[in-house]
C-alpha cells in the first residue's frame, strides 16, 4: 500500500464514522436502535440483509476453498443461502416482521417467553450470544489476517483498529447506521469487485481467455461443482442449515424482516436479498477460481491467495478500494451482530437478571442497549485473538464447523415456533431439542471424531446436530403436545395476514408499532 491507498482506507472510516454521527439523531429509543422502528425501505432492508451475511472470511476461508477446490466454493455456498433466502421469503420473513408490527418486540427471541417459557428464552438468549461472540471473533481474526498482508501490522493491532472503527458509527447510531453504512459499502464492493474481475480477465489471455482457461493443469478439477469434503451430503445439509441462518437463526437477518413496514415489505426485503445472493458472488469468486493460474498462496489452506492476487494485479487506489471492500464486508457483518445481541441481552436477558432493568425509562434502556454492544464487540474482539488457537484452530473451521454447528439447535425452536404447523410443540420439545443438539455437537466433534480413524466428515460435524434437534422438537411436539389457548392465539397474530385492528395497516402496525415499550415485567422461571 502506499499513500493512495491509505488514503482511501482512513476515507472510508470517517465516512463510517459520519454515517453513525448522522443516524444517530433518529435514534430516540429502543425500537429505532434495534429495528430502525419499522421505518425502513424494503430495498435498504434488502441491501443490509445481504450485505450482513457476508465478511472477511469470504476474501480469506473461502477464498482458500476457492483455491483449491473450484467452483464449489459458489455450489455449496452462496448458492445455498440463496435458495434459504428465497424460500424463506414466503416463509419466515412476513412472521418475523410481525413480532414486531403485532406483538411490538425488538428482539427476535422476546416473543419466545410467551410461544414457550421464560426459562426456553434464556437458554436460547444465553447460547445464542455465546456462539455470536466466537462467530464474531473469527470475522474480527478474517479482517486482521488481510490487513496483515496489506501492511504488516499484527494480528492484534489489526482486530482492535477494526473494532473500534465499528465500535464508533454502530453503537451511537444503531440499526439505522447499520444499514446505512451497508448501503455504502455494497456501492463500494460492487466497484472494488468489478474492477478485480476485469484485471484478472485481463491476465487470463495467455492460459486460453475466458472460456479455455478451465482446461489449464493448475485449474483441474475447479470446474466440478462437488469436490473433495463439501459433497451432496454437504450441501444438502448446508442448505437446510442456511434455510434457518439467513432466515433469521443468527439474529441480525431478522432484525432486517423486523425493520421494514409490514410483513409484504419483509418478504420483498428477502427475495431482493436472495437474488444479490445469487448473482453478485459469482462476480466475486471467479477471481479467486483463476488464482492457482496467478499466484502461489503461502498458506497451506490458500487463505492468502486471494490477498496477494490483488497486491500483484490492481493499481495503487484500486488497491485501496480492494481493502475497503473487505473491511466493508466484515464490519458490515460484525456490526449487525452487535446491535442484535444488544437487543437479546437488554431485551431478553437483563430483566430477568435484574427488577430495575424490567422498568427501564426509554433513556436508560437506549443507554444500555449502547453499553451492551461496547461489551460485546470487546468480547468478541478478545475471543479473535485466540481463532488460530489449538480449541478453535483456523478461521474457517470457526465459521463452518462451530456456527453451522451449533447454531440448528439454536434456531429451530426460534424459526419453527412460528409456523402453524409446530403448534404442538411447547418447552418440552423446544429445550430437549436444544440440549441434545448441543450435546450432539459435542460428542460429533471431539469424542467420536476422535475416536473414527480419519475423524468424522465434515458434513456430519455440520448437520447431525441441526438432526437431532429438528427430529427431538417434532416427535416430542406429538408425543408430548403442549398447545394452550394462549399459544395458539399468539401463533395465529404471527400467521394472519390481514389489514385489521392488529394488521399493517391498523395501529399496532408499521406506524403504532414504533415505540417499543421497555421491558415488560417478567418471572425469574
Amino acid at each position: 500500500m502506499n499513500s493512495l491507498d491509505w488514503a482511501v482506507l482512513i476515507g472510508y472510516f470517517g465516512v463510517m464514522v459520519a454515517i453513525g454521527v448522522w443516524s444517530h439523531k433518529r435514534v430516540d429509543n429502543v425500537s429505532d436502535f434495534f429495528t430502525a422502528g419499522g421505518k425502513m425501505p424494503w430495498w435498504l432492508s434488502g441491501i443490509s440483509h445481504h450485505m450482513s451475511g457476508y465478511s472477511a472470511v469470504m476474501f480469506t476461508g473461502y477464498a482458500g476453498i476457492a483455491y483449491t477446490y473450484g467452483v464449489t466454493s459458489f455450489v455449496t455456498w452462496s448458492f445455498p443461502i440463496a435458495l434459504g433466502i428465497a424460500i424463506g421469503a414466503r416463509l419466515f420473513a412476513p412472521r418475523i416482521n410481525r413480532l414486531r408490527s403485532r406483538l411490538h418486540v425488538a428482539s427476535p427471541l422476546e416473543y419466545l417467553k410467551n410461544r414457550y417459557d421464560v426459562k426456553t428464552q434464556q437458554a436460547l438468549a444465553w447460547s445464542g450470544m455465546l456462539l455470536k461472540i466466537v462467530d464474531v471473533g473469527a470475522k474480527w481474526a478474517a479482517i486482521a489476517t488481510l490487513l496483515a498482508v496489506f501492511t504488516g501490522v499484527s494480528l492484534n493491532q489489526g482486530i482492535l483498529i477494526t473494532g473500534a472503527i465499528t465500535a464508533v458509527y454502530c453503537t451511537i447510531g444503531g440499526l439505522w447506521a447499520d444499514a446505512l453504512t451497508e448501503l455504502g459499502q455494497f456501492i463500494i464492493q460492487l466497484f472494488a469487485g468489478i474492477a478485480m474481475f476485469v484485471a484478472v480477465v485481463a491476465e487470463l489471455g495467455p492460459h486460453g481467455g475466458f472460456f479455455g482457461v478451465w482446461d489449464e493443469p493448475e485449474l483441474a478439477g475447479h470446474a466440478k461443482p462437488l469436490v473433495g469434503p463439501y459433497g451432496t451430503v454437504f450441501l444438502l445439509a448446508f442448505l437446510f442449515i442456511k434455510l434457518f441462518e439467513y432466515n433469521g437463526g443468527m439474529l441480525n437477518q431478522a432484525q432486517r424482516y423486523m425493520a421494514t413496514a409490514n410483513a409484504k415489505e419483509a418478504a420483498r426485503s428477502a427475495r431482493l436479498s436472495a437474488i444479490l445472493w445469487l448473482v453478485w458472488p459469482l462476480v466475486l469468486f471467479f477471481p479467486m477460481w483463476m488464482s492457482p493460474l496467478l499466484v502461489d498462496a503461502k498458506k497451506p489452506d490458500g487463505s492468502d491467495a486471494y490477498a496477494l492476487m490483488t497486491e500483484q494485479l490492481l493499481p495503487h487506489g484500486l488497491l485501496g478500494l480492494v481493502i475497503v471492500g473487505f473491511f466493508s464486508h466484515t464490519m458490515a457483518m460484525c456490526s449487525s451482530d452487535a446491535n442484535a445481541i444488544a437487543a437479546v441481552f437488554t431485551r431478553d436477558v437483563a430483566p430477568v437478571l435484574s427488577a430495575r432493568a424490567r422498568v427501564w425509562s426509554e433513556r436508560t434502556g437506549l443507554l444500555a442497549a449502547r453499553l451492551t454492544t461496547v461489551a460485546f464487540l470487546g468480547l468478541s474482539m478478545a475471543v479473535a485473538t485466540q481463532v488460530n488457537s489449538p480449541t478453535f484452530k483456523d478461521i474457517i473451521t470457526v465459521v463452518i464447523k462451530w456456527v453451522a454447528g451449533l447454531m440448528g439447535p439454536i434456531a429451530i425452536p426460534m424459526m419453527l415456533g412460528l409456523l402453524r404447523a409446530f403448534r404442538r410443540s411447547g418447552p418440552t420439545a423446544a429445550l430437549t431439542s436444544w440440549g441434545a443438539g448441543l450435546l450432539a455437537f459435542y460428542l460429533v466433534n471431539y469424542p467420536i471424531h476422535d475416536a473414527v480413524e480419519g475423524g468424522v466428515a465434515l458434513q456430519y460435524q455440520v448437520s447431525i446436530p441441526l438432526a437431532v434437534s429438528l427430529v427431538l422438537y417434532i416427535v416430542i411436539g406429538y408425543v408430548k403436545p403442549e398447545g394452550t389457548p394462549e399459544r395458539d392465539a399468539l401463533i395465529e397474530r404471527i400467521n394472519t395476514d390481514d389489514d385489521g385492528p392488529d394488521g399493517p395497516a391498523g395501529p399496532a402496525g408499521s406506524a403504532g408499532a414504533a415505540a417499543v415499550p421497555a421491558p415488560a415485567p417478567q418471572p425469574r422461571g
